[in-house]
């Protein structure tokens, strides 16, 4: 009806041949009319909108997104999918926010044959932004970039609410299912610092979706499978033939396993009784299935004790698995015309990839690419799963490329439907910049990495003489929080596709970006409300009752900061780098730092020591710092202590 009126008024305005008519005025009213409650309802709607995010902390970026996308779209109906650019500003003087939407605009104008320049479109985006509860002013600046200001009152409520519903995800629309693939050891070998990378990232990303309300399954993919468990069973039937009514005191795996595979290469008798027992094994017979139990609960037992220091939950689901889901995806391809003959192997070509996969050997035994592709079949159809991540190393890009292209081939999913990706990582360096490797040349083993950032961090915390002041129990808690959480952070704070340098003096040190420092820092925070005597009860009532001002630049800058957390974590969960996660926490805690420089939370007589005057606010926001950090810290896997 409003459109209908709108375009009614401007036929009358614009004709030349008609006198003014008495309807004109009377069009004109009523249109008034209808803007008014076409606003109204505008407004209804944003609010409906907001109550809907309800105890949900706020994404600001993609509020103005919304708010933005609206005015873009008004100003410019004659563009499809016109950009829209949203980022923080990076200096004070350029406002809270900026759109940097109408440079394009004006080349994708151009395009089309109609000039106009980026700052006349800018003034058009902002003449048509809808009312909203966000913005309490905007400038166009330069060639036309436009500055937002923020109300500095809608922050201040959307702290108290963080505050009385502590840090809510926002809602899902769906829930959906995830499935992770991480750490991966190989049975009856250690883990080494090589797994380190895949079991510390992978883990976060879980700690991640779990926290945004997805359903996720944590899934160890362990190599428990194959050739080398012939070997190891011919080994133990030698070395421990009572093996089936005796268990076997198998401490060192890894030695047992070098003393297989050395007979294994050097002795022909003892390779081919090998292959036996490895077909006597996937024929399942008893006594076979029996060793090959007992190896694997020895590794298990090792790999647990890894996963309890580094508080990593997984569901083991072995190669061994999907042994009898291999048969079926070999002949779902065949049946399907997909599979090509190569010299007495089975392979197909996925379009556009560099290699093929073989998914049945010239011995008619099955690969990797048989076990992944069965994998891949068993997540989507028998988990349904809608999200699929694999962390492994970057050197198994190509590899999972290919599985992909695969799986998609055969119709397996579509992706723009179901999100399928390899999340690649460097390799560990040493200080000297090589493959992270012991004196000797071996691969680090990840327990003896462990032992020792628990040896330094101790050595650290004593230097800082923190055991003259914790108790016991209070020491133990903070060693083992700096050098698990230490050992974490370097990894993390690292963009995963690069390489990065182990090191346990940079990692321990107590200043810059690294798990030391945010500790201190979480630390400190805490121990303000310790220093004011305020109990929970008491915050609890002020973040009801107190407006939390940031009349002061460091308050609003704090404050500004603290709410960027649901977008920190969006970005996230679009490329999977959780760097930027390690980065934004940083920037908190030294913004921060920042404000309790120049704002007093708590006054204190200068003779005396006692505590005179208590800036409620202030503590308020000392407290919103610390439930963000401690949220962020529990994404990375991090314990903060009360106490350090």
């Amino acid at each position: 009806l409003f459109f209908l009126k709108y375009f009614d008024i401007k036929n009358l305005e614009n004709s030349q041949n008609l006198s003014p008519s008495p309807r004109l005025e009377e069009l004109q009213e009523e249109n008034a009319r209808l803007k008014y409650r076409l606003n109204i309802l505008k407004k209804s709607l944003q609010e409906e909108s907001l109550s809907h995010r309800g105890k949900a902390m706020l994404n600001i970026n993609q509020r103005l997104q919304e708010v933005f996308g609206e005015a873009i779209r008004a100003s410019c109906p004659e563009l499809d999918n016109p950009p829209l650019s949203i980022a923080p500003s990076q200096q004070a003087k350029f406002g809270d926010y900026q759109c940097n939407s109408a440079m394009s605009m004006s080349q994708m104008l151009k395009a089309k044959g109609t000039k106009m320049n980026p700052r006349e479109i800018a003034e058009k985006i902002i003449k048509n932004l809808p009312d909203n509860e966000l913005v309490q002013k905007t400038e166009v600046a330069g060639p036309g970039f436009i500055n937002i200001y923020l109300q500095k009152t809608f922050v201040s409520k959307q702290l108290s609410n963080l505050l009385i519903n502590g840090v809510q995800p926002p809602p899902l629309p769906s829930k959906k299912k995830v499935v992770v693939d991480f750490s991966s050891p190989n049975i009856a070998k250690e883990m080494h610092v090589g797994h380190l990378r895949s079991t510390i990232i992978g883990d976060s990303m879980c700690r991640l979706f779990e926290f945004l309300g997805y359903e996720v399954l944590r899934l160890n993919h362990v190599g428990d499978w194959g050739t080398q468990f012939g070997m190891l069973i011919a080994h133990l039937q030698d070395m421990f033939p009572d093996y089936l009514t005796v268990s076997p005191p198998i401490s060192d795996l890894q030695a047992f396993y070098k003393e297989s595979k050395k007979r294994f290469d050097t002795d022909e008798e003892f390779k081919k009784r090998a292959y036996q027992c490895v077909v006597k094994l996937q024929s399942k017979e008893p006594e076979f299935i029996k060793g090959w139990n007992l190896i694997c609960d020895v590794s298990r037992k090792e790999f647990q004790k890894i996963y309890d220091c580094l508080d990593i939950k997984l569901i083991e689901r072995g190669e061994s698995y999907y042994q009898d889901l291999m048969v079926e995806v070999v002949k779902e391809f065949e049946k399907k015309g997909l599979v090509e003959l190569d010299e007495g192997r089975k392979v197909v070509f996925p379009p556009e990839q560099p290699i093929p996969l073989t998914i049945v050997k010239s011995d008619g035994g099955y690969t990797y690419d048989t076990s992944d592709l069965a994998a891949i079949r068993q997540r989507i159809f028998e988990e349904k799963a809608d999200i699929i991540i694999y962390v492994t190393d970057s050197g198994q890009s190509t590899h999972f490329q290919v599985v992909f292209a695969a799986a998609q081939l055969i119709g397996w999913y579509n992706p723009k439907v179901t999100r399928v990706e390899h999340a690649g990582f460097g390799v560990v360096l040493g200080e000297d910049k090589k493959k992270f490797k012991t004196r000797s040349g071996d691969t680090v083993r990840l327990m003896d990495l462990l032992d020792e950032g628990l040896k330094r961090s101790m050595d650290k915390l004593k230097e800082k003489e923190r055991d003259k002041v914790l108790t016991p129990e209070e020491l133990t808690k903070a060693q083992r929080a700096v050098a698990f959480g230490c050992i974490k952070y370097a990894d993390l704070s690292h963009n995963r596709n690069n390489d990065y340098v182990f090191s346990f003096d940079k990692m321990l040190d107590d200043r810059g970006n690294t798990a030391a420092y945010l500790l201190y820092a979480f630390t400190r925070i805490r121990s303000i409300t310790r220093l004011a005597k305020i109990d929970e009860a008491t915050l609890k009532k002020a973040a009801e009752t107190t407006e939390i001002l940031l009349d002061h630049e460091k308050e609003w800058k704090l404050g500004k900061c603290i709410q960027r957390f649901p977008e920190i974590l969006q970005k996230i969960l679009d490329d999977l780098l959780l760097h930027t996660l390690c980065d934004y926490l940083y920037e908190l805690a030294t913004t921060f730092t920042e404000f309790y420089d120049s704002c007093y939370c708590v006054e204190k007589d200068r003779q005396t020591g006692e505590v005179i005057k208590i800036n409620m606010w202030r503590m308020l926001l000392c407290e919103a710092t610390a439930a963000i950090m401690a949220k962020g810290f529990d994404i990375l896997g991090l314990t903060p202590v009360e106490r350090m």
